[in-house]
């Protein structure tokens, strides 16, 4: 992995951890999930725009497709991942969804992709699903965290297919990461509307409640994402879907301390473990 590739990532793990705090404070359902893609559509609409008047970018049907499919995968992630966030801790649903997505996704990206990562990426990514496990073992996974346990693993599987599926659109296919990713939302809130028009006295408390919130976890979420796809575009994804859960020891951190819920000590430990994983997937 390159110095370049490295740098990306990292920062979208600061910026994934952080917006994924300010979802756990919304807590919000469907509607909430909507009105992210409204923002990040007004937000980066006109940039899009803008540069596609500029550069002319190639942007096929087969791209708006994929960008479809994407907008669907994300649809399931992002309601899962706020569902859980309503019945469990942040520092319990975000190490599981964080580690449990490159496992799945590094193997996807072996069986579909015909990637294969040496000994020290596999190491690497080893370690940092290990570590996983330590981060959100012990006590409290039974009985009223159980619901909380299967979101978790289930937005996990989420982001095992967008990071995969959005590897290739932009790896293997072609589609450039800003116009793909705008497309991908733009699909996002169109196949949402039925659900705001309905809840639409949801969506207008939630604009009042959290409007501040909402725009950033928009502007974070995207930020981010954009900053993996850049990376995505010149790396082999199973190597950057590992790399980017250094955000998991950021999150746990910031559910410790800031949401107090606690597990201190293991945690740490944890977190040891993730860094020589995430340093030997940098190295590889």
């Amino acid at each position: 992995m390159t110095t370049l590739a490295f740098a990306l990532v990292l920062g979208s793990a600061v910026m994934h951890a952080s917006w994924n705090l300010l979802a756990k404070r919304v807590a919000g359902g469907a509607e909430f999930v909507w009105l992210l893609s409204l923002v990040t559509l007004a937000v980066l609409g006109p940039v899009v725009a803008v540069y596609a008047w500029l550069e002319r970018p190639a942007f096929t049907l087969a791209h708006a497709g994929l960008a479809l499919v994407s907008g669907a995968i994300h649809i399931g992630y992002f309601v899962t991942l706020q569902r859980g966030y309503r019945v469990g801790d942040l520092s319990l649903v975000y190490p599981l969804a964080r580690g449990s997505g490159p496992a799945l996704a590094t193997v996807l990206a072996v069986l579909l992709l015909g990637e294969r990562p040496g000994p020290q990426a596999l190491l690497g990514t080893l370690l940092v699903v290990g570590s996983v496990f330590v981060l959100t073992g012990g006590r409290g996974h039974g009985g009223a965290r159980r619901p909380a346990v299967l979101y978790g693993l289930v937005t996990g599987g989420f982001i095992s297919l967008y990071t995969v599926w959005d590897g290739y659109a932009v790896g293997h296919a072609g589609a450039v990461p800003l116009v793909y990713m705008v497309v991908s939302e733009g699909w996002r809130a169109l196949l949402m509307l039925p659900v705001a028009l309905r809840g639409r006295a949801e969506v207008a408390r939630v604009w009042r409640a959290h409007r501040g919130a909402t725009v950033a976890v928009a502007l974070l979420s995207s930020c981010a994402y954009l900053l993996v796809l850049t990376a995505m575009g010149f790396t082999p994804v199973s190597l950057v879907a590992p790399t980017r859960e250094v955000s998991i020891l950021l999150g746990t951190l910031m559910g410790a301390r800031l949401l107090a819920e606690g597990h201190g000590r293991r945690r740490a430990l944890g977190a040891l473990g993730m860094v020589a994983g995430v340093a030997l997937l940098a190295l590889a």
